[in-house]
């Protein structure tokens, strides 16, 4: 005689994920569930709607490292439920973090002597850093304001139209004017005597870009310190200046170590850098050393011990993981100088590949320069059929993620796609790239011209037509161009 079960709804242990209910309901997405599921149901679903992500290798959009050593990702694991912020429970850590402040800060030319240590703090990211940064510019200018018996409710900072957007939240979040320097076709870094000439009384510092976002372009750290040099003799003034080296920091000692752009100026009290960028660590670690103690107004660090002993810090957020600071100060061991240059070079002969390859097509002007962060900034030479958003857009269809962007003020009319090369961008992939985007173009050329070209076109006759009738006439018009190339698609030959 034959004993069966028959299995209760609830009972998944003896399906698969797949054999179970939990892949037939929709997963809830405002409200928290009544009942639980099993771990490998939730894992499967999870990972499987995951999938639908862009692959991170081909994101050439960011700056951010995608791959790191099998041995450090286990480091990394093996401390992921350390916070970072216990530094009686984990002093290791904060040694390991120490070890790295003290290093950057020396790569940076800090002025230090023997065994001096150097004064900095690891963050989540360079947006942190350079809030801190220009938190203790603001304290240090209303302190001398005060001190002067003049006016500090109206400090301002000077930037470029370049910079990234975290400049536009410190001085939103932290009521500082930003006084930026317009940008000009050909010419997409601030310009360091407009710069100077906007400094005044109430400027906090300026800020300089090593490393453009919008085209990896280093700025003139050394004119801009030599001309506010003279501005201050001159006022009486002594403006400072922060060096944002977010992209930078770990691109110019290596393959560019004449370029005096840091510490070795004297009015650069300041530098943050990302480690998750070319820092070569996962998302999440940013750092902000400072030239001198007293560059750091001892009022902004705070002293806790209800964690064990005194402990003191300087950070917008609190508790943190600790991961990114241990996978740092495994990189800086692991590669060591000669490492992290050759990383560096590779990159820049990676981006040459791919740079003489967009040009060997014909179709692009290159707008960012060789030397600076490795990547490719370049437009159309003709954009009048099909412009650089579609370009991008197709480009995706192969797994590459490729921005396009406009230029911000007053180069906006400018529109330029940009490749960022990271460390594991080989020249395989550059060559790659290079056919597949000849593909596109291609691709596109034998389509019709784009939406925006005809619409314009109606506006130059007098004709202007309402959103629904646009509508319906690119609707026809692609039904019919799908029609053709049926029907051409089946002709016999």
């Amino acid at each position: 005689m034959v004993l069966s079960k028959t299995a209760l709804e609830s009972d998944v242990s003896i399906h698969s994920t797949f054999a179970s209910r939990y892949v037939r309901t929709s997963l809830p997405r405002f409200e928290m569930p009544e009942n639980s599921i099993p771990k490998e149901a939730a894992y499967q679903i999870i990972n499987d709607e995951l999938m639908l992500d862009g692959n991170p290798r081909l994101n050439l959009a960011s700056f951010v490292t995608t791959w790191m050593e099998p041995e450090c990702d286990k480091l990394m694991m093996e401390s992921i439920n350390k916070n970072y912020v216990d530094m009686d429970e984990y002093p290791v850590t904060t040694e390991l973090q120490n070890r790295c402040v003290n290093m950057i800060a020396r790569l940076f030319n800090a002025p230090l002597g023997d065994g001096e240590a150097a004064v900095g703090v690891g963050t989540v990211g360079s947006s942190e850093a350079i809030m801190l940064a220009g938190l203790a510019f603001k304290r240090q200018w209303q302190n001398k304001r005060k001190a002067q018996g003049l006016p500090y409710d109206k400090p301002n900072i000077v930037t470029g139209a370049n910079v990234q957007v975290c400049w536009e939240k410190f001085a939103r979040y932290f009521e500082v004017e930003l006084k930026e320097v317009k940008l000009r076709e050909g010419y997409y870094v601030m310009d360091p005597e407009k710069a100077v000439e906007m400094v005044d009384e109430n400027t906090i510092c300026v800020a300089a870009i090593l490393g453009s976002t919008l085209t990896g372009e280093f700025e003139d750290v050394k004119l801009l310190n030599d001309l506010l040099v003279e501005k201050n003799k001159q006022t009486g003034w002594d403006t400072g200046i922060h060096v944002d080296a977010a992209s930078g920091g770990f691109i110019a000692p290596f393959l560019y170590p004449e370029l005096e752009w840091d510490f070795r100026l004297p009015l650069v009290k300041s530098i943050n850098v990302s480690g998750h960028k070319y820092g070569l660590v996962y998302a999440g670690i940013g750092w902000v050393v400072w030239r001198t103690k007293s560059d750091l107004p001892d009022e902004l660090i705070f002293h806790i011990n209800y964690l064990g002993a005194d402990q003191p810090t300087f950070t917008l957020n609190f508790s943190k993981g600790s991961s990114q600071v241990i996978a740092q100060y495994y990189q800086l061991i692991r590669l060591g100088f000669e490492g992290y240059r050759n990383v560096m070079d590779n990159c820049r002969e990676n981006m040459m590949v791919l740079r003489q390859g967009l040009e060997k097509t014909g179709r692009f002007n290159i707008v960012s320069k060789e030397n600076g962060v490795p990547l490719v900034a370049f437009s159309l030479k003709d954009s009048s059929q099909h412009d650089e958003f579609e370009v991008a857009e197709t480009l995706r269809r192969f797994g590459w993620i490729v921005p396009a962007y406009t230029m911000p003020a007053d180069a906006q009319h400018v529109t330029v796609l940009r490749v960022v090369i990271r460390e594991d961008f080989s020249r395989t992939l550059a060559e790659r790239l290079v056919a597949d985007f000849e593909k596109v173009l291609h691709e596109l050329d034998t389509l019709p011209a784009r939406v925006h070209a005809k619409m314009a076109n109606g506006k130059a006759n007098g004709v202007k037509k309402t959103e629904e009738e646009t509508t319906r006439e690119v609707t026809a018009y692609w039904k019919k161009f799908v029609d053709i190339k049926k029907s051409n698609k089946n002709r016999i030959c």
